[in-house]
């Protein structure tokens, strides 16, 4: 599988189906991105399991999410089947065994793998309002909701500290609109209500801390195998704006916290989006634009984005030009749309003089892609219709008991089960709303015996004068309440600002795309 730096794909045919050449993927190329097209039943997961197989047997991590729930299978050695051996025997895969994976399993609910979670911070307000399908103006709240927080030192960690946060810039509205802008009671109310949707969809479970630290995706074996992350995501497609939400958020952090490698010899990160069409569908133009932006340049980070999806029109222009390794499935093209896909997926291959693309697409058996690599200076080479080698892991799924052993055993376990609360946000502003609660009842206390000792009858010479202390204290009260009283504003703020260092203790940079950069 792995020859000379080359990851062994499958073995490509002649047009009168003789066996024509071995066809690789360069390890050195790994990091300038691919697309796995395919319709339903064509072999586009057998095609991501092969890859990310090979990937790990190469010493890259891989990152992949398991949609269906047939990919954990990978972490369980391979079985024999007849027809298994069959395309091995025709393709002269002669080295053909079976092999089981180093596998971590992650789970947003908890149920499946390790608990996955960050923080409301680190999602960043554009991602955050991508989430909630923001209108403008909400979103433009949400901004200022995370101004405030960054600049007053409260961290927003889960949906609770957003919602103190929102409470309290409802109830200073006025004040606050006169720094940051207008901000409206209907838009903090629909915002509110986007939250509470997000709280049902089990978004809760995703937003706290522990949060995942990039550098347990990127683990490797003591053999030198890259570990295999998979995500168990068949609960989490119940609701699509999250599942791509989160991908992409776990993309932007590898951007933001890996270092520039340039062009490494093999890839640090192999990251495979599954479903990909559904980071695309209804983007705003500014999200699929810094989309571009991080697929351009994470390649210098060494990090491979590998995009899965049926149809290559899923993934827009922009994007899809970014993508040098090229793997096509059969396509149906029985409608307009159908047809228009077929010309397009064939007019982004180099071509080869001995078949027409187009045609051959809509003809492919199952197993059986399109392939095209980089090669040489980082050239496409030409298309070749492939048998796609048969996997060394298990085809489909592996048992309950299984995952339990593997869960117990895994490198991440104890570190994520558990949930932790730290002072935030919410705790900070409830405490100083509780403090200042509790001095206005006091100032409130003095102001009334003040006036009941005002309202008093005096008679001179009976000791019922106040004496020169009492009305310098008394000036000094009345001055106090007239010019120094602070607003509820500038008690927060001050507040925060003390807060800064034992809450915070670092600066805060938003990234390109919003997040958290340390």
């Amino acid at each position: 599988m792995l020859s000379d730096g080359k990851l062994y794909l499958g073995t490509s045919r002649k047009p009168d189906d003789t066996i024509n050449k071995p066809e690789y993927l360069e390890l050195k190329f790994g990091n300038r991105h691919g697309l796995i097209t395919g319709a339903t039943g064509t072999g586009k997961t057998i095609s991501l399991q092969i890859l990310a197989e090979s990937f790990s047997n190469a010493g890259v991590p891989v990152f992949c999410a398991d949609v269906k729930g047939d990919l954990s299978g990978i972490a369980a050695m391979g079985e024999y089947k007849d027809f298994l051996e069959k395309r091995a025997k025709t393709i002269g895969f002669d080295d053909y065994d079976f092999q089981e994976f180093p596998v971590i399993f992650w789970d947003l609910f908890g149920e499946k793998g390790h608990r996955v979670r960050t923080t409301i911070t680190e999602m960043g307000p554009l991602l955050l309002a991508r989430l909630m399908d923001a209108t403008d103006a909400q979103e433009g709240v949400i901004n200022i909701a995370f101004k405030i927080a960054d600049e007053g030192g409260l961290p927003l960690l889960d949906l609770k500290d957003l919602r103190a946060m929102l409470n309290y810039m409802a109830q200073n509205a006025s004040e606050l609109s006169k720094q940051f802008g207008l901000i409206s009671s209907a838009s903090i109310a629909a915002i509110q209500r986007d939250l509470l949707v997000l709280e049902q969809q089990g978004a809760e479970q995703f937003f706290g801390e522990p949060a995942l630290k990039i550098s347990d995706l990127m683990r490797t074996t003591n053999d030198g195998r890259g570990a295999i992350s998979v995500l168990a995501a068949d609960k989490l497609m119940m609701n699509p704006r999250l599942y791509g939400t989160f991908l992409l958020w776990l993309l932007s952090e590898l951007f933001e916290e890996l270092p520039e490698v340039g062009d490494p010899e093999k890839p640090r990160l192999v990251f495979f989006f599954d479903e990909a069409h559904l980071l695309f569908n209804d983007a705003p133009r500014v999200l699929v634009e810094r989309v571009e932006q991080v697929v351009r340049l994470i390649r210098s980070k060494g990090v491979g984005v590998f995009f899965v999806t049926q149809n290559p029109m899923d993934v827009p222009e922009t994007v899809l030009s970014q993508l040098g390794n090229r793997v096509q499935h059969a396509l149906r093209a029985y409608t307009p749309r159908e047809q228009k896909a077929v010309r397009t997926a064939a007019d982004t291959f180099r071509p080869n003089p001995d078949f027409s693309a187009a045609e051959t697409i809509t003809n492919l058996g199952t197993g059986e892609a399109l392939v095209s690599t980089l090669e040489g200076k980082g050239i496409p080479s030409v298309v070749e219709r492939t048998l796609m080698r048969p996997p060394s892991s298990r085809i489909g799924p592996i048992t309950d008991s299984e995952r339990q052993k593997l869960l117990a055993l895994s490198p991440v376990a104890g570190i994520y089960d558990e949930d932790v609360d730290r002072q935030s946000a919410y705790e900070i502003l409830n405490q100083k709303a509780k403090e200042l609660e509790e001095r206005q009842k006091a100032e409130e206390k003095r102001e009334l015996e003040e006036q009941e000792k005002e309202t008093r009858w005096t008679l001179p010479g009976f000791g019922d004068e106040p004496d020169d202390d009492d009305r310098r204290t008394s000036t000094r009260r009345t001055s106090s309440r007239s010019s120094g009283r602070q607003t509820v504003l500038e008690a927060a703020m001050k507040s925060a600002a003390r807060s800064v260092a034992s809450s915070l203790g670092r600066a805060i940079v938003r990234g390109i795309l919003g997040s958290l950069r340390r």
